[in-house]
């Protein structure tokens, strides 16, 4: 049995809306979907798309938090991703960095092997799963009004923030980012530190 309240978001402009404006956001996106979706808004330096690693995005936004406390951080990840990191929602809820935020495309599918349906799908609640790891700014977005009202929460909140936003499952083209994890890593390196990047 699916969810009762289907998705209808399209992911595309959800991503639009986040990074609008983005200035000096720090962006890590989930590998897949997620990475098409940064990638479609804009190939900035200053996004870190992962080719792979699944489960680890929230982990990777943690760190780059922490070690860049006063720069804005936004992870966009989807939910068969989350799932399978499920124990960083623990983690940032004790390190507790204010300048997190993680966001959640759930299209309650698995993209990218198939789009054999989540557990999301049959009522798993990420955002509530996130509150109860003590993650206090957690959300569900399912309609335009609530995603208007939470872009802002997202960028400017004190974090962290955790946000699910219910997508719909479609299949997009491609926005493919740079496939080199080494170029990547260094392109954003250089894009947040400068000249101290290369010491």
């Amino acid at each position: 049995m699916t969810h009762p309240k289907q998705p209808v978001l399209d992911r595309r402009h959800v991503v639009e809306n986040l990074l609008a404006d983005r200035g000096e956001l720090l962006v890590v996106a989930g590998l897949g979907a997620s990475a098409w979706d940064i990638t479609a808004a804009g190939d900035y330096a200053l996004n870190f798309p992962l080719w792979g690693g699944m489960g680890s995005a929230a982990t990777i936004g943690l760190g780059l938090a922490l070690a860049q406390p006063e720069r804005r951080v936004l992870v966009i990840t989807g939910d068969g991703e989350m799932l399978m990191g499920l124990g960083s929602f623990a983690t940032i809820a004790v390190q507790a960095p204010k300048n997190l935020a993680v966001v959640v495309l759930d299209n309650e599918r698995y993209g990218e092997t198939g789009m054999q349906e989540t557990h999301t799908a049959f009522g798993t609640d990420l955002a509530g799963m996130a509150a109860a790891a003590g993650i206090a700014a957690t959300a569900t977005i399912r309609n335009e009004a609530e995603l208007q009202d939470a872009v802002a929460v997202i960028r400017h909140a004190e974090g962290p923030i955790m946000h699910v936003i219910k997508v719909k499952a479609d299949t997009l083209p491609k926005a493919v980012p740079p496939k080199d994890g080494a170029y990547l890593r260094d392109r954003f390196r250089m894009a947040l530190l400068g000249d101290a990047a290369a010491v």
